[in-house]
């Protein structure tokens, strides 16, 4: 049994790129470490091919290496924040018509060319962190991050809306020190909602 998470710096969190086994200090971690408290008898190889920095366009260019050679049985997805920060920070913005098409086609890549079932995760900003303006750019591609997982995945985790949820009468920080990036608050929250569904769908 294969698990493969893959994303953006989220998911990357650090990792090793010479030892292809580590997991990095972020959300993969703990949600291996999850799963592995609540089966501990499953034979599960996690693997993480995060990269820093990638859009999801960069999901489908590296497609052949980090996820038809990893030949998972579970994949989870988490990607976007990128598609949308670019637009602020490099006036270089990913239309959502676009983020829809490309990652369409990323999804029906791994639909026809895996057996893996598809874990698509939100992405996510937090509110009241400085990044409030993000939100004209990202939520279209959240409306279309949740259009394409009711076509092609098989669970949808809704990390935006739990993360607002979880703001209301907490301070962001316990999260995020800078509205994107999770700190181990935030990484453990993760892990607290994707653990159950990745379980659900290997036993």
């Amino acid at each position: 049994m294969v698990i493969l998470f893959q994303g953006d710096s989220v998911t990357d969190a650090g990792r090793s790129r010479t030892d292809l086994t580590d997991l990095g200090p972020g959300y993969v971690a703990f949600t291996a470490q999850k799963i592995k408290q609540d089966m501990p008898n499953a034979d599960i190889q996690f693997v993480n091919r995060g990269v820093s920095g990638d859009r999801v366009r960069n999901l489908v260019a590296r497609f052949d290496e980090d996820i038809a050679a990893v030949n998972p049985d579970v994949i989870t997805i988490l990607i976007g924040v990128n598609d949308t920060w670019r637009r602020f920070d490099s006036n270089d913005p990913t239309t959502s018509e676009l983020f829809y098409e490309t990652y369409e086609n990323l999804l029906k890549m791994i639909k026809s060319r895996t057996h893996a079932k598809i874990v698509v995760l939100e992405a996510f900003v937090l509110y009241n962190m400085g990044r409030n303006e993000f939100r004209e750019d990202l939520d279209a591609k959240l409306d279309a991050s949740r259009l394409l997982a009711m076509q092609y995945a098989d669970a949808y985790i809704p990390l935006d809306g739990l993360f607002a949820a979880a703001c209301v009468g907490n301070d962001p920080r316990i999260f995020s020190d800078d509205g994107i990036h999770p700190n181990d608050g935030g990484r453990k929250f993760i892990a607290e909602v994707l653990s159950p569904v990745i379980e659900s769908l290997i036993k």
